[in-house]
C-alpha cells in the first residue's frame, strides 16, 4: 500500500509551537512519537521547517545563524511532534557552550524513546561536513534512521545537483537506516517526498488536542 485514505494523512498545516527545553531533562513526556530536525545553522532548517507546515512563522528564522539555543517542539496532535534542534556550526559562542550544546543534542538522540527519525539538513552545495558526519554516527550508534536533506538545490543547476545527490547516496548505499534526497524550501522542490517520509516515521493523523501544554 503506498497511499493512505485522505482522512489519515498527515496535515502538516495544523503544527503549532508546543515548548521549548534547554536539555533533555526539560523535554515533554517522552510519550508518543516525534521526528527531529537537525542541521548547520546555514543549513536552511528553519526555512525547511516552514516550508512543510506552510507556516512562515513557524520555525524562526534568525540573521544570526546559530542563535536558537533550544530545543524546539512543533505538536501536530497530542502524540505527534516535529522537533527543531539547535543549530550547531557557524555560531559565534564560546568553544564551552558548543560542548553543551553538543552533550545535550548527544543525550536527546540516544535517550529519547519517542524519537523515531532524524531529519538532517545539509547545504547541497556543502554537503557532510564534520558536523554532518559527527550526527550520523550519533544516529548510527543508536540505530536512529536518517533521512537527510541536502537543501538549496535551486541554487545548484540540474546536473551538479543530482551529482551530489549521487555522491552522499553512494555513501551511505550499504546503510538501510539512511535516505537521501534533494529539496528546496524556496522552490518547494522535494516536499512530497519529505512528507511521505515523516508520514512513514509518524504515522497517521491523530485527533489533536486542543491544549496538552501543562
Amino acid at each position: 500500500m503506498t497511499s493512505e485514505p485522505s482522512s489519515k494523512a498527515l496535515n502538516f498545516r495544523v503544527a503549532e509551537f508546543f515548548t521549548s527545553a534547554p536539555k533533555l531533562a526539560d523535554c515533554p513526556p517522552d510519550i508518543g512519537v516525534e521526528v527531529a530536525f537537525a542541521g548547520r545553522s546555514n543549513a536552511g532548517k528553519s526555512s525547511s521547517i516552514n516550508t512543510l507546515t506552510e507556516n512562515k512563522k513557524m520555525a524562526r528564522i534568525s540573521k544570526t545563524p546559530g542563535r536558537t539555543q533550544l530545543i524546539n517542539f512543533f505538536r501536530l496532535s497530542d502524540s505527534q511532534r516535529l522537533v527543531d534542534l539547535p543549530g550547531y556550526g557557524y555560531a559565534k559562542v564560546p568553544l564551552a557552550v558548543k560542548e553543551t550544546w553538543q552533550r545535550h543534542l548527544e543525550q536527546y538522540l540516544r535517550e529519547r524513546q519517542s524519537l523515531k527519525g532524524l531529519i538532517l539538513l545539509m547545504d547541497s552545495r556543502h554537503p557532510l561536513q564534520e558536523f554532518d558526519r559527527m550526527m550520523i554516527t550519533w544516529a548510527q550508534s543508536c540505530q536512529m534512521p536518517v533521512h537527510i536533506l541536502l537543501t538549496k538545490s535551486d541554487k545548484l543547476k540540474n546536473g551538479p545537483a543530482k551529482s551530489t545527490l549521487l555522491k552522499v547516496r553512494n555513501e551511505f548505499g550499504a546503510e538501510p537506516l539512511i535516505s537521501v534526497q534533494l529539496f528546496s524550501s524556496l522552490k518547494r522542490t522535494g516536499l512530497p517526498e519529505l512528507r511521505a517520509k515523516l508520514g512513514e516515521w509518524l504515522g497517521p493523523a491523530q485527533p489533536q488536542l486542543k491544549d496538552a501544554s501543562s
